[in-house]
């Protein structure tokens, strides 16, 4: 039993020794071969890795050596981190397990700022390239862009973010997803805008600003500057200046549109652009920016859009040979409290005198102390002598008696003025005996001789008469005649046709100066500038102007937006309402002379 049963053990251990070593020979040869293969493969990357970082920095250096290059910028290996876990470098393509590169986090916005590169990572910054190339460009219209208008949306009326389109010319309001300007240009694909008020340009509706040197143009059109050298050779050139539409002018010498009864304050607003030291101060906007005035003040608006249609009427780089005025009739309109309007006729000389006051008063000068450039110009003094006359209807004895009381003593005051009022003598009322009315004619000089202070003029009031003469003491550098052609009474308004005869040039008033002041005056000779004519029926007539262009000495006839020229001669034979005259200087009392 025993010999049996070793034998059976023997026989079941033999199968299961002999598979189990033929299966522990197997895997132990198998386990061999996978250990070398994966050390072999694991050297292969390690060489394959060491090549690509040493090609990277071969590249790199050639970079570093050509940097005009814009190629990709490569992955640097000192910025690259192993993840842990991780069998090999980021760069290996083969490897085994997946592979996760990670770069070196950026500085916040915490740290100083550098300058931004214009290319990143080998790419120019999409939104710089849009603003520097837009595709829309071409489709600009210069020839119906006209900023002198009123700068408010054309839909809600608003002044505040107003934009132009500069396709068709049209203001609209704001640029953001449901801005009338957005709408606009979806709708109309009208793609380029100028913002009004800080002349940057824009593309809607993908809504980024356009960058272009070739814009500039339109941003001087909108808003002329001019410096202290171009101010100061405004009257020795005479260069014409071509507008967009091909015609030429020159600057200063343009028409003024005449929206519907305007024309009175076209001529006079041409007549002041043409006074230099008036058109230099109002050139230079920091001369005024800077004036303080008390809230709520209107009247600032005036200074304002004067000097801004001052600086249309001489910008040599215009759009088009004329300026609209409407901004600046706005301001007289407002300010004025409606006195003087764009859609009804009013007298020269009433705009002129209230103008002159509201400049001076805006400009923060007084009456007596603080002056400004109004003042300067303009303004002169005289002596008023005035004697009140007892009633004509009393008898001898009585007039006799009042006349030794102090009341009717002559009494003298120093008075300054703006402009001179010269009365002309009574037009005829009645016809000749050829059925023909004579235009009467007087010199200029017997009108001034109410100035030389021993013409004695009644004056009469509703209750009393007073007697007056009249003595210049002050003769400022340019001098305004106001030549009386309207005489109102309880029923119409007459005109007076009295043609003055005048010269042109060198026209002395020292003899109108009192004789201890004459010493003072070096210079007393003064020549014509600008002379504003009234045409017609005083209240249905017309306005036009005649301007001396400094830098050709050649005069020009002005009527709303026709400008042509004219010979000096025409001059004297037009009803003259409104002269400046200007005061020569040494130099050019020596030049005459010569």
């Amino acid at each position: 039993m025993s010999s049996r049963g070793k034998r059976e053990r023997e026989a079941r251990a033999a199968p299961r020794g002999s598979g189990g070593g033929g299966g522990g020979g197997g895997s132990s040869s198998s386990s061999s071969s996978s250990r070398g293969s994966s050390r072999s493969r694991r050297e292969g990357e390690a060489e394959r890795s060491r090549g690509r970082r040493e090609a990277e920095r071969e590249r790199g250096r050639r970079e570093a050596a050509e940097p005009g290059l814009a190629l990709p910028l490569p992955v640097d290996p000192a910025r690259i981190k192993r993840e842990p876990g991780t069998g090999s470098w980021g760069g290996s393509a083969t490897s085994a397990g997946p592979v996760r590169v990670k770069r070196e986090r950026e500085p916040d916005g915490d740290s100083d700022p550098e300058p931004e590169p214009a290319v990143r990572y080998g790419r120019f910054d999409p939104e710089d390239q849009r603003s520097r190339h837009c595709p829309y460009l071409d489709t600009i219209n210069k020839s119906v862009l006209d900023f002198d208008f009123e700068k408010l949306c054309s839909i809600s009326l608003s002044h505040i973010n107003v934009y132009a389109c500069l396709v068709c010319g049209k203001y609209f309001q704001g640029r953001g997803l449901k801005s009338h300007a957005y709408i606009h240009s979806v709708q109309f694909s009208h793609h380029v805008f100028l913002n009004l008020h800080t002349l940057k340009f824009y593309c809607l509706p993908d809504n980024y600003e356009i960058i272009d040197s070739s814009l500039e143009d339109i941003t001087y059109v909108l808003k002329p500057t001019f410096t202290a050298q171009q101010i100061t050779n405004l009257d020795k050139q005479a260069k014409l200046s071509r507008a967009y539409d091909g015609t030429t002018y020159l600057p200063g010498i343009v028409g003024l549109n005449n929206i519907k009864a305007n024309d009175y304050a076209n001529a006079v607003l041409q007549a002041l652009s043409n006074v230099p030291p008036l058109r230099n101060y109002f050139l230079e906007e920091e001369n005024y920016k800077s004036i303080q005035r008390p809230p709520g003040d209107i009247m600032f608006l005036l200074v304002q859009r004067f000097g801004e249609l001052m600086r249309k009427l001489w910008n040599p780089r215009n759009f088009k040979a004329h300026v609209s005025p409407h901004e600046m009739l706005q301001a007289v309109v407002l300010c004025s409290k409606k006195n003087f309007q764009i859609t009804k006729q009013g007298d020269g000389v009433d705009f002129l005198s209230w103008f002159l006051n509201a400049l001076h008063s805006a400009l923060g000068g007084t009456k007596k102390k603080k002056k400004t450039i109004v003042t300067d110009v303009f303004q002169g003094s005289m002596r008023i002598f005035t004697k009140k006359l007892p009633h004509p209807d009393l008898p001898a004895e009585e007039k006799a008696q009042l006349l030794q009381n102090s009341e009717y003593q002559e009494m003298m005051v120093e008075s300054t003025f703006m402009y001179l009022t010269l009365d002309l003598p009574t037009a005829p009322l009645y016809k000749d005996e050829k059925e023909q009315l004579i235009i009467p004619q007087v010199p200029l000089f017997s009108i001034l001789a109410k100035f030389n202070g021993a013409t004695e003029k009644e004056y009469k009031t509703y209750k009393e008469n007073f007697l007056k003469r009249f003595q210049l003491t002050k003769l400022p550098p340019y001098l305004i005649f106001c030549i009386k052609r309207f005489t109102k009474n309880n029923f119409f308004v007459e005109k007076n046709p009295t043609i003055v005869n005048f010269p042109i040039t060198n026209v002395d008033l020292r003899e109108y100066l009192s004789e201890e002041v004459q010493a003072a005056h070096t210079n007393t000779t003064y020549d014509l500038i600008a002379n504003i004519v009234h045409d017609g029926k005083p209240s249905e007539g017309s306005y036009r102007i005649h301007v001396l262009h400094h830098g050709t000495g050649k005069w020009y006839e002005l009527q709303d937006l026709q400008v042509t020229d004219i010979l000096p001669q025409m001059i004297t034979l037009s009803e003259a309402y409104i002269q400046i005259w200007k005061r020569r200087e040494e130099d050019e009392t020596n030049q005459q002379g010569a």
